[in-house]
């Protein structure tokens, strides 16, 4: 198994000392947990009509670990890239076939999904988007502040760090939306969860700025001073490129982080998906069949941002890779 850092990894899987002793324990855990009682028992028994009971759970077991057998024997004799995506699609499909087994109405969820896509998704993709955006900019001048010399600077943004990553999230959207008010400022509903959502994430994105900042050798910045180039050209024409490399991956996470959380701003009424999802269901008393919408298209949105992340690492590994 060949990976980018050119170091080949032991094939683990096709190994008899970890390939058997795998497919015993999952043979043994789908018999112990009644494995014929599943769909797949069902299918098993009208295979093999005969096996009901105890014979019936031992065949479904059987014939459960021989198709992941022969499964991981067919994959792992594929290109590296068809094995991921193999993989990926085999693992969507059981998700989407448990999904599936919930019984769900077809009906409910065509009527209601363009509703859900319209209003929901489109308020929570307009937080997100701002919310992520003020946030950069709120851990961009957090990472400054740390690494400056000023001691004011250093202590507002450790203070910053420590407060908003030492709440929860939905604590936050508490305080602002109520706790304003007290002081004679109404905060609306979005600006409250686009307000939290920037300051709990830029708190956190603020340390990985600074790591990927302090990742970069400091005879960087001693020689661009040497040539007389400003500091801040330095940060943004030198430093802060190179650091991406550091940066990208972690704040990719936090991103789908942020969009996955922008449901809690859902408790101070705004109309955002998870909000819709609860509010619609509770209608036609559909409540699975919105919280499984809702969830495929939460997954469906963070696909997309791995995706954006996976194409802006290429471009700043670019240097790197040569």
């Amino acid at each position: 198994m060949h990976f980018r850092d050119n170091i080949d990894y032991p094939p683990l899987l096709t190994r008899p000392s970890v390939f058997v002793p795998m497919l015993t324990a999952i043979f043994g855990g789908l018999w112990w947990f009644q494995a014929g009682n599943s769909a797949i028992g069902r299918l098993v028994l009208g295979l093999a009509p005969w096996a009901e009971g105890n014979p019936l759970n031992l065949l479904t077991a059987a014939f459960v670990t021989v198709l992941v057998g022969f499964n991981i024997f067919v994959v792992m004799r594929l290109p590296l890239r068809q094995q991921v995506w193999l993989v990926w699609g085999e693992l969507a499909a059981l998700i989407l076939l448990f999904f599936y087994s919930f019984d769900l109405s077809f009906a409910f969820i065509q009527r209601k999904i363009g509703f859900l896509i319209t209003q929901g998704l489109v308020m929570t993709l307009y937080i997100s988007a701002v919310s992520i955006v003020i946030a950069t900019v709120l851990a961009l001048l957090g990472a400054m502040a740390k690494l400056s010399s000023n001691g004011i600077a250093q202590g507002i943004a450790h203070f910053y760090t420590s407060l908003f990553r030492g709440l929860p999230l939905l604590m936050q959207i508490y305080m602002i939306y109520l706790g304003l008010p007290q002081l004679g400022y109404v905060v609306d509903a979005v600006p409250t969860g686009i307000a939290a959502l920037s300051l709990c994430y830029g708190a956190y994105m603020t340390e990985i700025f600074r790591a990927g900042i302090e990742s970069i050798p400091k005879g960087q910045w001693e020689a661009a001073r040497a040539l007389g180039i400003r500091p801040m050209s330095v940060m943004t024409r030198i430093i802060l490129p190179q650091s991406m490399r550091v940066i990208i991956p972690p704040t990719g996470n936090q991103f789908i982080s942020m969009l996955k959380d922008s449901s809690l701003v859902s408790v101070v009424g705004v109309w955002e998906l998870m909000y819709l999802a609860r509010t619609q269901g509770q209608t036609e008393f559909r409540h699975i069949e919105m919280m499984v919408t809702a969830s495929l298209i939460y997954w469906l949105m963070s696909i997309v941002l791995e995706l954006l992340q996976k194409r802006i690492e290429t471009h700043f590994n670019k240097a790197a890779s040569r």
